[in-house]
């Protein structure tokens, strides 16, 4: 098993019940990109000294050649065409039959279903593998104790989990860990910056410590910038009810919830849930910030293009590109401990043209400040 720092004390908890994680900071102020106040918006900090010296970036992998793989993928709930989470999985798929030579029909997608049980996971991937798909990811944290079971059955096949973690797996399964926390600092920068009312929200899919990572990330990056910003958040569901990642009319329900307290700008880590996000945006004219694929191109979500002024790119389709380039080239070894932003793990998108140079300016100061190691990004609230 390759252990992914970063990943372990988020997901050991996954399933313990935790209590909402409610808004913090509630004094407000005004904004100004170049640092003091301005007529609208927070008060800001100084601007930070520009950014020197650059990211290294993955190569994964090492040229090989995956004509002979039959990949299998399993879908957390949502599958491809989520806009989010298990498209940015999908396009490492593409990208592998496009570029390392997978053939398209000798891979297989199958998709989880709202509340279904353990043994329908079971089910799923004892399927791939018994129809002699290799390797195997697993899209989704909520895999990992199946996807551990499984991969016992099947030693000589290799799986992955993505967000996943499990002690004492098999030595046949890679957990593919990222930084999201170091993303959503930058995304939080770029809201501190584009709020008009020094009011910011944030969507969690699911009251878990994964999303809490996103949360605490983005609450930092937002008050590094603006400290007396006013940070309202809301969780969809629970821990245990992962339909929080697949319901736009909660995540509506839940966004609006937040403009209604003057939020001005809005960002979710709720997969599918999303869009009904994006569509309270769009409905009370204020700015949102989508995560995990760049949303603003996402077709799914066309019709909120115009609100979305950034996304927290977490490069699920990096990890599963090079995680399949590595098992064609039999070099699991050559994998990033986590994908974070030396490896350009995480980012964030400018699509759109709503992000100027000078916010970009800021923005790159405090990345090269935490890939330096001189920001320190909490990955708790």
């Amino acid at each position: 098993m390759r252990f992914k720092r970063g990943v372990a004390v988020a997901a050991i908890a996954l399933t313990s019940v935790l209590s909402v994680v409610g808004c913090a900071k509630d004094s407000g102020s005004s904004n100004s990109p170049s640092g003091g106040d301005n007529a609208a918006g927070c008060k800001t900090v100084d601007k930070p000294a520009a950014a020197s010296g650059g990211a290294s970036t993955t190569e994964a992998a090492t040229k090989a050649d995956g004509s002979a793989l039959k990949v299998g993928l399993a879908f957390d709930i949502g599958g491809r065409g989520d806009a989010s989470f298990n498209d940015s999985a999908a396009a490492g798929l593409d990208k592998a039959i496009a570029e390392i030579g997978v053939k398209k029909e000798n891979t297989k997608e199958l998709t989880a279903t709202d509340q279904e049980s353990e043994d329908a996971k079971l089910t799923r991937l004892r399927q791939l593998a018994q129809e002699g798909h290799n390797p195997i990811v697993s899209v989704g944290f909520a895999y990992s104790d199946a996807t551990a079971k499984i991969a016992a059955e099947f030693p000589n096949v290799q799986f992955a989990v993505v967000d996943g973690f499990v002690e004492n797996a098999p030595k046949n399964v890679t957990f593919l860990g990222f930084a999201e926390h170091e993303g959503s600092f930058l995304v939080g920068v770029i809201a501190a910056l584009k709020s008009k009312d020094c009011t910011i929200g944030f969507v969690g899919g699911v009251n878990v410590p994964l999303i809490q990572k996103f949360q605490a990330g983005f609450e930092q990056g937002v008050e590094t910038v603006a400290p007396d910003a006013k940070i309202v958040s809301k969780y969809i569901t629970e821990a245990g009810d992962l339909t929080g990642f697949a319901d736009p009319a909660k995540g509506q329900v839940a966004a609006k919830g937040l403009i209604d307290r003057g939020a001005d700008v809005v960002y979710h880590a709720a997969g599918a849930s999303g869009k009904g996000v994006f569509a309270a945006a769009k409905e009370a004219n204020v700015q949102a910030i989508g995560v995990d694929s760049d949303q603003y191109n996402q077709t799914v979500v066309a019709e909120y293009k115009d609100i979305i002024i950034t996304s927290m790119l977490k490069r699920v389709d990096v990890a599963v590109f090079d995680y399949i380039s590595a098992v064609a080239a039999t070099d699991l070894g050559s994998l990033p401990q986590v994908f974070d932003l030396k490896v350009d793990g995480v980012g964030y998108s400018t699509s759109g043209g709503k992000i100027d140079d000078e916010t970009k300016s800021w923005v790159e100061a405090y990345k090269q400040q935490i890939i330096e190691g001189k920001i320190k990004v909490s990955d708790t609230p």
